[in-house]
């Protein structure tokens, strides 16, 4: 008995290689740049505000981290 498979590999053009690479890197921009606001918003606050929120000065990086690219 003979039985015929066939497959289909899905073809991804080179523009759309592109586009991928291309939206890929806009979002890495648009979190960086959510990081480097969180980062200075909260790097622009005093001791007593940062103490009022609850956060202390060393804790700013992994916040900026968390609120750019989540946990």
């Amino acid at each position: 008995m003979a039985y015929v498979n066939t497959t289909r590999v899905a073809h991804i053009s080179v523009a759309d290689r592109i586009m991928g690479l291309v939206d890929g890197f806009r979002k890495m921009q648009a979190r960086r740049a959510i990081y480097r606001q969180t980062l200075r918003e909260l790097n622009a606050l005093s001791g007593r505000e940062l103490a009022d929120l609850g956060i202390h000065r060393s804790m700013i990086t992994r916040l900026a981290q968390e609120a750019a690219y989540g946990k």
